[in-house]
């Protein structure tokens, strides 16, 4: 009979990064091995695990692009070891700016390939006159979005760095968006590493019921920068199941067992018991990676080449038959009839892409109004059975002298007609919808 086990081996390493690029690359080289030789499946390295920059200047001075050689000798680490890699977080060049870089955590499959890139979204300023000053955002840039977990040899890993631990609403999304394992790749001060490392990490395990691991920085780095250390792994329970000394580098390999975060939460169900009736987590969804699945709407079938913008909960898709030139819709993916049946979290996303859509076609069209309306029901002129938004670009007199003249009527009754001459070709409509694709795609990277 073949294995059921879902059980799998993990490295947690820890070291002690300095400005010397080509050392630190050795030291990982090295836990990486000692984790081969342990049997391990996936080693999760620290923050900082390129370098730590003796000053400003060379904190931004150092950094690199993912594509670069450093990060291609990971990739090739990876694939020599037959491991897949948790990258917890290097200095990635920001392309844009020129300036402060990313602290990005990269995770690379045991082909080489990134399969998940997170930019660290919360950054460790902290000024106490007198006693500390760090702060990250002299010399780093901070993120700006979620990054789905991504399925792993270990189960489902979710990103995060260091200072993240310390927003437990970054968790608990990550746990609804399938998390089994949450990272936090960390170079802890080390007074704020003696009073909270060890309790922030349990404290997201068992509120998560997920899997913890922190990789970590340890020791002195250079005269004026010290870490904590202390890396862990915390089960699902609480439990510390490995723990490395603070001053020591080293490898520590624990298993991971699916099934027990399946026992955990089935005798616990905490996420069913969260009370969505009073409280819920509102999040800026991230855009789905593929825009290529048709999707329902109401009693249609919305073809894939006219939908411009997705999220996990909501669509926009250029109109058959528009009122105005950039009438378009966005709708929720799940068939409700009424705006009063979405989740509270289909709600947020619904008018957040509208947002987002909003801004877009006013870009494209050059103009500074727009119409958002909701028809919620049959007599409020909806005519297909499905929750939906209409936004149109407003230009002046485009409904009559009057600002806003007839726009209603005319959304009411611009598709009741079915004749099908009067509607635009699939070719015309994917055409509109790759313009505003490549809109959004020029303000994502």
């Amino acid at each position: 009979m073949a294995s059921t086990s879902r059980k799998t081996a993990i490295a947690v390493c820890q070291m002690t990064s300095t400005h010397d690029v080509e050392n630190n690359f050795n030291v990982c080289a090295d836990l990486i091995r000692q984790a081969k030789d342990k049997n391990a499946k996936m080693v999760f390295l620290p923050e900082c695990f390129d370098y730590v920059g003796r000053n400003k200047e060379e904190a931004i001075g150092l950094a690199v692009a993912e594509d670069g050689p450093l990060i291609a000798r990971f990739r090739q680490l990876a694939r020599q070891n037959d491991l897949w890699l948790s990258l917890g977080g290097f200095h990635e060049i920001n392309a844009e700016t020129k300036k402060n870089p990313f602290n990005t955590h990269l995770i690379i499959n045991n082909e080489g390939a990134t399969v998940a890139k997170y930019r660290k979204l919360h950054l460790f300023d902290v000024n106490i006159p007198g006693k500390v000053r760090l702060m990250e955002s002299d010399f780093s840039t901070a993120g700006d979005r979620l990054v789905q977990p991504v399925q792993t040899p270990a189960g489902v890993v979710a990103l995060s760095t260091c200072y993240d631990v310390r927003f437990p609403e970054l968790s608990v999304w990550q746990r609804k968006r399938g998390a089994q394992i949450l990272t936090f790749p960390s170079a802890f001060t080390a007074n704020t590493g003696a009073a909270h490392w060890e309790v922030l990490l349990r404290a997201r395990a068992v509120e998560t019921q997920c899997y913890v691991v922190g990789a970590t920085q340890t020791g002195w780095h250079n005269e004026k920068r010290e870490s904590y250390g202390h890396a862990m792994v915390v089960d699902p329970w609480g439990k510390i199941l490995a723990e490395i000394s603070d001053g020591s580098t080293g490898v520590e390999v624990v298993e991971i067992d699916l099934d027990y975060v399946d026992s955990v939460r089935a005798s616990q169900p905490v996420l069913q018991h969260r009370r969505a009736d009073l409280y819920n987590l509102i999040t800026k969804e991230p855009i789905a990676n593929e825009l290529t699945e048709t999707v329902v709407f109401g009693e249609h079938t919305i073809h894939s080449a006219t939908i411009f913008y997705r999220t996990p909960l909501s669509y926009a898709f250029v109109n058959r038959k528009p009122v105005v030139l950039g009438h378009v819709l966005v709708s929720p993916i799940r068939v409700v009839h009424h705006l009063t049946e979405l989740t509270n979290e289909e709600t947020a996303d619904l008018f957040n892409a509208a947002k987002i859509v909003q801004w877009v076609l006013e870009s494209v069209y050059d103009v500074t109004s727009s119409t958002v309306s909701v028809q919620d029901g049959p007599d409020a002129g909806q005519s297909v059975k499905h929750v939906h938004a209409h936004i149109l670009p407003r230009r002046p007199g485009d409904f009559g002298d009057a600002p806003g003249n007839n726009i209603y009527e005319a959304i009411v009754t611009h598709d009741r007609d079915p004749n099908p001459a009067l509607f635009r070709t699939i070719e015309h409509m994917a055409a509109e919808a790759e313009v505003y694709r490549k809109v959004i795609a020029a303000n994502r990277d």
